[in-house]
């Protein structure tokens, strides 16, 4: 990730106050206002540059509005935003990639948002294993969202396809190949 995508993380999903900026509820903040304060920071974007990193992450972090005016971070926010997602039915199993390092509190307390608001699932176990690399060695665990829904654990999907949940009892993980 480049150091003008962690710039935008921090801001949009984490410490907006740091360059003035004022997110809206649901996270979204202006596009034109976004770049002014990231200029006055010391952190210069131009709008090309700022739509090339939302077209390019490969994680798809950002989210411009329809009209390109609003931009906002997809999922992963530290601070109190309503992203005015719908609660939809999950697929029976999704997946967390985690290090190995972290499994006996996983298993003792279930997947925890951490600093962030929800905790982040994927559809598969190839994203989940790229996303379990970053921590170290990484190890999918296998989380029955089918069977949580059915208890009436509420989910989400993020724009960017990242699924979210408020939280993973230790009871709805295991390890296992998708099926």
């Amino acid at each position: 990730m480049s150091k003008d995508s962690r710039f935008l993380s921090r801001i949009l999903r984490h410490e907006p106050e740091t360059i003035g900026l004022e997110l809206d509820p649901q996270g979204w903040a202006s596009v034109d206002e976004l770049l002014r304060r990231m200029k006055r920071a010391g952190h210069p974007m131009t709008r090309a540059m700022l739509v090339e990193i939302v077209e390019t992450n490969d994680k798809q972090r950002f989210t411009l509005s329809q009209d390109g005016g609003r931009i906002r971070a997809a999922q992963g926010h530290s601070i109190a935003v309503d992203l005015g997602l719908a609660p939809l039915v999950p697929p029976e199993f999704l997946y967390h990639g985690t290090a190995r390092a972290s499994l006996d509190a996983i298993f003792r307390e279930g997947l925890q948002p951490g600093r962030r608001r929800q905790v982040h699932l994927s559809p598969d176990r190839a994203t989940a294993e790229q996303v379990g690399r970053r921590h170290g060695k990484p190890t999918v665990l296998r989380v029955e969202a089918g069977r949580m829904h059915a208890d009436g654990h509420i989910f989400y999907r993020a724009d960017n396809g990242v699924w979210l949940v408020d939280h993973v009892s230790s009871g709805y993980l295991g390890f296992g190949r998708m099926t």
